[in-house]
């Protein structure tokens, strides 16, 4: 079992049944439980909750389905970040570890996961209480200060300090233990809900007649989650190396990490840490959870990790030609329509033997 590793509520949207996810092991409820939006959840039915996750869903259930769209669009932020990488962020659905064994190790890949889920968490209940789909919560009073030149404060700056404190308080709810997993899953945790924060938006938008701005309103939003995740992966290649040390406090033995090389800047709240090595995922490991990299579409032209080369490891490549009917000829009509013929296409497509 898996003693460290986030404990989120994963919608899966290809079913009708509520799930529930660690990022290593998947809790599937059964059909007596249906979709989050047409049964009330029964929080004391979940089971892996800790008491202080039990009793946060039950003060804030309303904002539950919220939380599991948060770690869904997570993973698929992962997924769409590695898909040129060895390592794509598979996820297996008819398993009981939805990533399989590759969150065991404290690894980078274990640092991206934490950091992409708990901010997908942040940004979908800050989403949701911004469009009035809860009741709990609403806009952001707080950061307005005063007006700029030429605007005024207007429309719902959205509540990122609202939805951080739901994934803080059921993110980290497991992460209490005085060992080091639990101290690097903090800290990718919190890196991925700073994210959310540092990236926060002045919008605008104006009024008048014809579009002439005689007035503009503005208001404090979040980017488009595509911008955090491009912002993680660049923190997961810049992830700083860990080591653990252990010291006696009152309490016990307690395990901390320090960088492992000295010479490098120490991370910052906005950084991934790690100390575990990663597999290379080349090859087949059920250990590891690698699925190898044969049969991957690789980029015949890239010299990066996507390429042929590096993604399929020295094994080659094999190619075939594929057709795709496409639109082409697109003419415009006046006024308004856009026609346009099919033609059939032919691909090369290379796979890594």
């Amino acid at each position: 079992a898996q003693k460290h590793l986030l404990l989120l509520l994963l919608l899966l949207a290809k079913t009708a049944h509520l799930h529930h996810v660690f990022l290593g092991r998947s809790l599937a409820v059964g059909h007596q439980y249906t979709s989050l939006g047409t049964q009330p959840i029964l929080c004391s039915s979940i089971p892996g909750l800790v008491p202080k996750q039990l009793r946060f869903c039950r003060n804030y259930v309303e904002i539950m389905p919220s939380v599991a769209e948060g770690v869904k669009i997570g993973i698929q932020e992962c997924q769409h970040q590695f898909r040129g990488r060895r390592w794509n962020c598979t996820t297996i659905n008819d398993n009981l570890a939805i990533f399989g064994p590759v969150l065991d190790k404290a690894t980078r890949e274990s640092a991206f996961v934490h950091a992409i889920a708990s901010a997908g968490v942040a940004f979908a209940v800050t989403r949701a209480c911004s469009e009035g789909s809860v009741t709990i919560c609403g806009c952001d009073t707080r950061r307005k200060g005063p007006p700029g030149e030429g605007w005024k404060w207007g429309g719902c700056s959205e509540d990122v300090e609202f939805g951080s404190m739901v994934s803080r308080e059921f993110a980290d709810a497991r992460e209490n233990r005085p060992d080091a997993r639990s101290a690097m899953n903090r800290q990718n945790n919190e890196a991925g809900r700073v994210s959310i924060t540092d990236h926060m938006y002045l919008k605008c938008k104006c009024h008048g007649l014809s579009g002439s701005c005689e007035v503009k309103t503005c208001w404090w939003s979040q980017p488009d989650f595509r911008v955090i995740g491009d912002y993680m992966k660049d923190k997961y290649d810049s992830a700083s190396e860990m080591v653990v040390e252990k010291h006696r406090e009152s309490r016990g033995w307690v395990e901390t990490l320090r960088p492992k090389y000295t010479f490098f800047k120490p991370p910052t709240e906005t950084d991934l840490v790690y100390y575990e090595s990663s597999p290379n995922f080349c090859e087949p490991n059920p250990e590891t959870g690698s699925f190898g990299t044969r049969d991957r579409i690789c980029n015949l032209t890239s010299h990066g990790i996507d390429g042929c080369d590096l993604l399929c490891c020295g094994r080659g490549h094999n190619t075939r030609t594929e057709k795709r009917k496409e639109k082409c000829h697109c003419i415009f009509h006046w006024c308004c329509y856009v026609s346009c013929q099919e033609c059939t296409r032919v691909y090369d497509v290379h796979t890594c033997k």
